[in-house]
C-alpha cells in the first residue's frame, strides 16, 4: 500500500498520512483502496479497505469517519457527525477526511498538543470552514501550520461565473485566484486556501502541489471520472515517550 507521506515541520509525535488508490480489493471505477462508504461501492470491500488502511497506518483505532456535506461545522474526533472538520487533542486519536478533488487540509500547532483535519471544496472554503477549523483549535493562528493535500489543480479546475462571485464578494482580492479560461473560470483551491489562512493569522502553511484530477494512477477524481473512491487524509498524535 502506497502512502504519501506531507512536507512539513511538524512535530516527531504528529504523525499525518494521505492514502492513494494502491492496496486494496475494490473493482472497476473504486479501484482499487476506496475509503467512502457512501459513493456505491461494496460495502464489505469498503470495510476491508479500511481496515488495511488502518493496519498500515499503524492506527491505535480507526478514525471516527465524518459525513461530509461541504459545509463548516467542526467536531471533535472520535465521533460520527455531520460536519467537515475534525480535532483533538488525545493521543492516537485519529482526525481524518476524505476526498476525490476537494482539498484536504491538516493542521498542528508548533508545540503538536492539538491537531485537525479539513475537508475544504470550493463550497465548504466559502462557507468558512477552514476559519471554523481555526476558532475551533486551543492555539493560536500563529502557533498553527497547515498543509494542503491532494486536490483539483488550478490548470483543471473549470468554474463558472457564480462560484467565482462568491469568492470576490467576500474578499476582492481572491479575483487573482481565478484565470479566465473561454467563457468559464480555472479557479486556484490551493491559492485560496492560502488565503483565507492568512487572513486568520495562518501563515506557516505547507503542500499545495498534487492535482487528483491529472494524476489518475495515485488519486480518485470525482470530476475526471464520474463515479470515483475516495481516499483519506490523515493526522493524529503520537503517544509521547
Amino acid at each position: 500500500m502506497k502512502l504519501l507521506l506531507p512536507d512539513w515541520p511538524a512535530p516527531a509525535h504528529v504523525q499525518a498520512l494521505v492514502s492513494t488508490r494502491e492496496g486494496g480489493v475494490s473493482r472497476g471505477s473504486y479501484a482499487s483502496l476506496n475509503l467512502g462508504s457512501h459513493v456505491g461501492d461494496d460495502a464489505a470491500a469498503v470495510a476491508e479497505n479500511r481496515r488495511r488502511f488502518s493496519a498500515a497506518a499503524g492506527l491505535a483505532c480507526a478514525p471516527a469517519w465524518l459525513d461530509q456535506v461541504h459545509g463548516c461545522d467542526v467536531v471533535m474526533a472520535g465521533v460520527v457527525a455531520v460536519a467537515d472538520a475534525c480535532w483533538t487533542m488525545t493521543p492516537e486519536l485519529p482526525c481524518a477526511v476524505l476526498t476525490a478533488d476537494c482539498l484536504p487540509v491538516l493542521f498542528t500547532d508548533r508545540d503538536g498538543s492539538c491537531v485537525a483535519a479539513a475537508h475544504a471544496g470550493w463550497r465548504g472554503l466559502a462557507a468558512g470552514v477552514l476559519e471554523a477549523t481555526i476558532h475551533a483549535l486551543p492555539a493560536k493562528p500563529a502557533q498553527l501550520m497547515a498543509w494542503l493535500g491532494p486536490a483539483i489543480g488550478p490548470l483543471a479546475f473549470q468554474v463558472g461565473d457564480e462560484v467565482r462571485a462568491v469568492f470576490v464578494a467576500q474578499a476582492p482580492e481572491d479575483a487573482d485566484a481565478f484565470v479566465p479560461d473561454g467563457d468559464r473560470w480555472r479557479a486556484d483551491l490551493f491559492a485560496l486556501a492560502r488565503a483565507r489562512l492568512r487572513r486568520c493569522g495562518v501563515l506557516a502553511i505547507y503542500g499545495g502541489g498534487l492535482c487528483t484530477l491529472t494524476d489518475s494512477a495515485a488519486f480518485f477524481s470525482h470530476r475526471r471520472d464520474g463515479v470515483s473512491g475516495r481516499f483519506a487524509s490523515l493526522i493524529q498524535l503520537a503517544q509521547k515517550d
